[in-house]
């Protein structure tokens, strides 16, 4: 039986998806696999062409161009950050258990999104794109160092080290761990990578009671 294009809406249309197996999904993925390996500005439309074996027309279908890619990349990293930081603000808690509770998140969102965060991490603010991104970024740092300060208010958090410092030293370990992990490859029966990194800096941070 004929379909009447004439009486399809937007919704029953069908929609406009490129080559097969190259959705925006998968197209943003293989994108920041190039940005990790060559570097935002060492890559370019013409080398994802190359990557993902397909004509930049086909790109084009899905996105404006690189300086989108790369804001989509970016703001997934980021939004999985900005939820963690929620999380921690709602949670009725004294101020060392929320910034642990936010250490937790920002780990999980490092192993979800791993190619991700490691983009985020590696950006230099040559583009307004990256800018904007490091701005966010130093708003969660922001928030960081504000539990630490409350944290040692609370006689939670040793005194000796300021609270800028200690939060830099907490989350530069955080955020290392893009340089080393690889999902798969930890040892059967282990505690998860929080735990690894909580028990660390922690230990090193409670005032003994």
């Amino acid at each position: 039986m004929a379909i009447d294009q004439s009486k399809l809406t937007a919704s029953d249309a069908p929609r406009r998806r490129g080559r097969p197996g190259y959705d925006l999904e998968a197209v943003l993925r293989v994108a920041v696999d190039l940005f990790n390996e060559r570097g935002y500005d060492g890559a370019s439309m013409d080398d994802l062409s190359k990557r993902l074996g397909i004509a930049k027309s086909a790109i084009y279908h899905h996105v404006a161009g690189k300086e989108e890619l790369l804001r989509m990349a970016l703001d997934r990293a980021l939004d999985g950050w900005s939820e963690a930081a929620e999380h921690a603000r709602a949670l009725g808690a004294p101020a060392i258990e929320r910034l642990e509770m936010l250490v937790r998140g920002t780990v999980a969102v490092l192993e979800a999104q791993l190619p991700y965060v490691t983009l985020l991490l590696r950006i230099r603010g040559n583009t307004p794109v990256e800018r904007a991104a490091i701005a966010r970024r130093r708003s969660f740092d922001r928030l960081v160092a504000d539990l630490v300060e409350e944290a040692e208010r609370d006689g939670d958090v040793r005194a000796d080290i300021d609270p800028r410092t200690t939060a830099r030293l907490l989350f530069g370990m955080v955020n290392s761990i893009v340089e080393w992990y690889r999902p798969g490859r930890r040892p059967a029966g282990e505690g998860s990578l929080a735990d690894a990194v909580c028990a660390v800096a922690f230990d090193g941070l409670r005032v003994r009671k």
